[in-house]
């Protein structure tokens, strides 16, 4: 075995992380024909590369879980790096999830928001969005997010999403009722105080009073019709559309080369942001 692909191994076991190389793969021991891929593209700011990703298969007891997610980082990465540390152990200790996942995912993004703030000295003024999505059993999906990293699931050609963008001019009320105010200045984006595109984030504590880390949360029955997932960060869905992604990579096999294929494209798009891409493929 090639030097890279020990350590494609070694990321499969543990996620992704900066140092890590951009791209990876791996599958399901339960069913043979379940697979993901990854990749990531650094974008043209001048910061550090602030998304992080999940992407692997966890056995317990007889249950397979498949544990996806891309936490877009903003005003550094302290704060999606603990997220890929630490979000999914919270989710998993629930000790509802079994039996009330929707209930236990909630539960659990409140309880590691908490943390995150009051570890705030250590992580830093920084936030992120998040997109998580649990595969069971090649089964059932669960999926939640907060802020515009998107989960979108293709069953015969066609795109559904199944997370919600929490965009400033959506959620304009809940803002103002809490105190804020959504900027809409020339040339720029709306913005949560001037300052945030995105109402719902992780972190973020000087502005967390008016922002909301509730996910929303949907539970989708994957039957013999659904093709692939996709997750990815805002640097990919701000050029290309569901459907566009599906569309794109809809005749690729391999999921990393589709993950690939896809942070290309926005790259030939324009895109400037960080781009971070998870493909998991379902047949």
């Amino acid at each position: 075995m090639a030097a890279r692909d020990i350590l494609h191994k070694m990321k499969e076991k543990v996620g992704f992380g900066l140092s890590d190389p951009d791209s990876g793969k791996g599958k399901s021991k339960m069913s043979k024909h379940i697979t993901h891929g990854f990749h990531l593209v650094k974008g043209r700011s001048y910061h550090e590369m602030e998304d992080y990703l999940v992407a692997r298969f966890k056995q317990i007891d007889n249950h397979e879980l498949g544990l996806f997610a891309i936490f877009d980082g903003h005003a550094g990465h302290n704060v999606p790096n603990y997220l890929q540390s630490h979000l999914f152990d919270n989710i998993l200790n629930e000790p509802d999830f079994w039996k009330e996942p929707v209930n236990a995912v909630k539960q659990a993004y409140s309880i590691t928001d908490s943390s995150i703030l009051e570890k705030s000295g250590e992580l830093g003024r920084g936030g992120s969005t998040a997109v998580t999505a649990i595969l069971i059993n090649g089964q059932k999906l669960i999926v939640a997010n907060i802020g515009d990293s998107r989960a979108v699931l293709s069953t015969k050609g066609v795109a559904k999403q199944l997370s919600v963008d929490h965009e400033p001019t959506t959620e304009h009320e809940d803002i103002k009722n809490r105190g804020g105010f959504v900027s809409r200045f020339p040339g720029d984006v709306p913005r949560v105080d001037g300052r945030l595109a995105v109402s719902r984030a992780f972190g973020d504590k000087s502005l967390k009073k008016h922002l909301s880390s509730e996910p929303h949360v949907t539970v989708e029955k994957i039957n013999d019709d659904a093709e692939f997932i996709i997750l990815a960060s805002d640097g990919l869905w701000k050029v290309m559309s569901n459907q566009e992604a599906v569309d794109c990579i809809k005749d690729i096999k391999d999921a990393r080369s589709s993950a690939k294929r896809l942070t290309e494209e926005a790259v030939n798009r324009k895109s400037n942001d960080d781009i971070s891409c998870i493909v998991v493929k379902l047949q």
